[in-house]
Order: C-alpha cells, then structure tokens, then sequence
C-alpha cells in the first residue's frame, strides 16, 4: 500500500487546478489573439418577403469610407448577390443594421433612388412596385440595392428581387 502524507491529496488537485487555469488562460488568449487579425465584418442589410428572408454583408464598402463613383457604379453591376422571390402582392421588408441606420440610407432600385433616405433600421414597400414600368422595372427581375450614406455613399447592399406568380 502506498501512503501519501496527510493533506498530500489536496496539494496534488491544487495543482492539477493551478495547471488547468493557465492551459484555459493561454487558449483564451491565443483565441482573442486570432480574432483581433480577423476583419470585422460589415453591418448586415436584411430583405424579408413572407416567411422568406435574404441577408447580405456589404457588396462594396461598408466600413465608413466614401466610395468612389466609379467603384459605385462597379458595384450596381455585380452579378453574384442574393435573390429572393417576391409576388407583386406582397410586401417587401427591408431592415438594416443600425450602423448603417445611422448614417442614413436609401433604398435603389435598379440604381434609381426608390425612397427617400431614412434612419428608420425597418422599412416597407409594396412587392408590386417592384415590377411596374412606371417605377423603371422591366422583365421579371429588378435589382435592389441600400445605399448608405446621404451626402457621400459609404456603403451599398444589392439583392435580386424574381417576380414570383
């Protein structure tokens, strides 16, 4: 039979607890050590049709800087952004994060200003003019961008509406 010294137990657990705090300590900061070299991601613009919602970072800027038209007008033209279906009876919910409430925005639809600009983080507009001529839409799909900003553009959301019916 082997014998410990009395109180010889608790000094051992003393310091397999000592040792596990400083392996937990070392992880958490190795952890926080990685994510201060990620970037942070941009604010998050919101559509919602129904039960049906898209979401999307920032397509161009985003991050506080005033962009340039050349870029903007880059920027109406990509192709690779969500889409969601809409039925022209419907309506299309728009939500922005607040950062991007704050400095103002405006809904485009097809690169034409739709609204007005707002610092409301929720807004609302008929599916149906989505899909009307008068409004500048033609075929079964219209690009809809937020644009950030009132003065200078700082950030543009674009998703694809599909008339669905």
């Amino acid at each position: 039979m082997t014998t410990m010294p009395r109180g010889g137990a608790a000094i051992v657990r003393a310091v397999v607890r000592r040792r596990r705090a400083l392996a937990a300590a070392g992880a958490v900061s190795a952890g926080l050590l990685v994510l201060s070299a990620c970037d942070k991601p941009t604010p998050m613009a919101t559509i919602t049709v129904g039960t049906s919602s898209v979401n999307a970072e920032a397509t161009c800027g985003g991050e506080g800087d005033a962009l340039k038209s050349a870029d903007l007008a880059k920027c109406l033209k990509d192709k690779d952004i969500e889409s969601i279906k809409v039925d022209p009876d419907d309506t299309v919910r728009f939500g922005v994060d607040p950062e991007i409430a704050d400095e103002g925005w405006t809904i485009l639809m097809n690169g034409q200003p739709l609204t007005d600009s707002s610092t409301k983080t929720y807004r609302t507009v008929p599916g149906s003019v989505f899909f009307n001529a008068q409004y500048g839409a033609s075929g079964d799909s219209t690009l809809v961008s937020i644009k950030e900003g009132e003065q200078d553009v700082t950030g543009l959301w674009s998703f694809k509406l599909k008339k669905d019916s």
